[in-house]
């Protein structure tokens, strides 16, 4: 074994033991608790209740039902605004304004921003006010408490996420293939759908993927902006290991919000693979 190669094994033992430690035997024992029944013994009695009942399966579907929608929300304000910081933004430090007013959000914890929201959206809230006082409502409209409340919250805490995602991926596309587009008749719009789009995909993928994992997981925010009127997994699984002490059925509902999200994770990145081509060659008006 050369030198190089025991760096390497070196460098990798840190990463790799941590992982062990913290994810991996973690992980295992949680497994392990699930296949437990309420007796103690081996069975697969927890996972029978659970797809057994509605409202657990109903509960799994609205969690990844939330977490689609604030990945679609999410795309479709991060998209165009990445594009203006990275294309149409020339100046640098008008540039480096948009940066920090998309990432300063990032350093306010979600509490803070979930009750902010709340004020925002309040029967006496901001949005209401305003709307009353255009005229466009006779009375208040219920924004909280519901499934819209969440969605809006937890696109405004993804949001930053898509961003900075798909603008790694932008500010690194050459140019000159766009202005080689363009020379050869293509106007805007056929360039940014053959050309500029296209290479954006790995940033698209990668933003959709962390802002839907990190929805599906999501605590806080859909714990305050729902009232307890919606129930997510996450709630769920907190509920059985804070209040009802039922570690096993926890573990059960654990295990299952990951194997379903890997599972949906992989089938979108199979779906996406043929769309992951270059930009088609000979574009013409």
């Amino acid at each position: 074994m050369n030198i190089d190669r025991r760096l390497a094994l070196m460098l990798l033992a840190a990463p790799v033991l941590f992982i062990l430690a913290f994810f991996a035997v973690p992980f295992g024992v949680v497994v392990l608790e699930s296949l437990h029944t309420s007796g103690g013994a081996w069975g697969m009695s927890q996972y029978v209740k659970l797809f057994s009942s509605w409202f657990y399966l109903e509960t799994l579907w609205f969690t990844f039902k939330i977490a689609l929608w604030v990945t679609v929300a999410s795309f479709l304000i991060g998209y165009p605004l990445a594009y203006y910081m990275t294309r149409i933004v020339t100046s640098r430090w008008l540039r480096r304004l948009l940066y920090i007013i998309v990432i300063t959000p990032l350093f306010t914890s979600n509490i803070v921003r979930s009750f902010g929201w709340m004020i925002l959206l309040g029967r006496r809230g901001l949005v209401n006010d305003t709307l009353l006082a255009t005229g466009l409502i006779d009375q208040p409209l219920q924004l909280l408490s519901n499934e819209l409340s969440i969605i809006i919250g937890m696109t405004y805490i993804m949001t930053p996420f898509m961003v900075l995602t798909i603008t790694a991926v932008l500010q690194n596309i050459d140019t000159t293939l766009e202005v080689a587009a363009r020379d050869l008749g293509a106007n805007w719009l056929t360039t940014f759908t053959k050309v500029t789009f296209p290479l954006s995909l790995p940033g698209v993928v990668a933003g959709t993927l962390i802002v839907f994992t990190l929805t599906v997981s999501a605590y806080v925010t859909p714990s305050i902006l729902s009232g307890g009127k919606k129930t997510v997994m996450s709630m769920l699984i907190f509920q059985q290991y804070a209040s009802i002490f039922d570690f096993r059925f926890g573990a059960t509902l654990s295990v299952t919000l990951l194997i379903t999200t890997l599972l949906l994770i992989t089938l979108y990145r199979l779906a996406g693979k043929p769309c992951a081509r270059k930009p088609e060659q000979g574009i013409a008006t």
